[in-house]
């Protein structure tokens, strides 16, 4: 997978993440071509790279990804112009209207959990991140989305925590302080997000 390999040229230390990354790849892939979504939670820093993960997977990152004609059928030529193919992707965290109510009138612990089972179906797959791999509110939704059929992967720093030991693939990077989790964490979506994108829109399979 040519973007992996370009990950793990500039950023040797993630070579032990090789496998995971790529499997992740693979999911997002099969996950798309059965007309599945990504959902995608975490707090804090992570919250936000749900957002920026979600951003290069709804329109073109690298790629243009200029839609088939198919695609555009009945759509004014003025829209279709300026329109891109998409992977589907949700950040629970951008949910703020309905988080904030089930945090406030039920279980905040359940915030994720609760959006996982009333968005969530079979085909679909499950992100979590948390760089300790142990946020409650985070493992409870995978928890959740593995009861209902959907795949998991988590992204946490290298002890895994919980989270690791709950979901199908652990890509695990091997820091310890969370702001170095993190800035490890970036590179490696990117290049997920980009091998995808190189998959579905560009004509290739590596």
């Amino acid at each position: 997978m040519k973007h992996v390999d370009l990950l793990i040229e500039r950023y040797p230390c993630l070579s032990v993440c090789r496998e995971d990354i790529e499997a992740a790849v693979e999911a997002a892939v099969r996950m798309h071509g059965v007309g599945g979504k990504l959902l995608l939670a975490g707090n804090g820093g992570s919250a936000a790279d749900c957002e920026h993960i979600s951003g290069e997977l709804l329109k073109g990152f690298l790629l243009e990804r200029k839609p088939t004609e198919n695609e555009l059928e009945g759509l004014d030529p003025d829209i279709a112009s300026g329109l891109q193919r998409g992977v589907a992707a949700i950040p629970l965290t951008s949910l703020t209207a309905l988080s904030t109510a089930f945090a406030n009138d039920a279980c905040p612990e359940n915030v994720f959990a609760q959006l996982v089972f009333a968005l969530g179906r079979r085909g679909d797959v499950f992100l979590g991140i948390s760089t300790s791999g142990n946020a409650e509110n985070v493992c409870r939704a995978a928890e959740t989305a593995r009861a209902r059929g959907l795949l998991t992967v988590a992204m946490t720093g290298e002890s895994g925590g919980r989270l690791a030991r709950i979901c199908n693939i652990s890509i695990r990077v091997p820091e310890n302080e969370t702001y170095k989790i993190q800035e490890l964490h970036l590179p490696v979506y990117h290049a997920v997000c980009a091998q995808v994108e190189e998959i579905l829109f560009g004509g290739t399979e590596q």
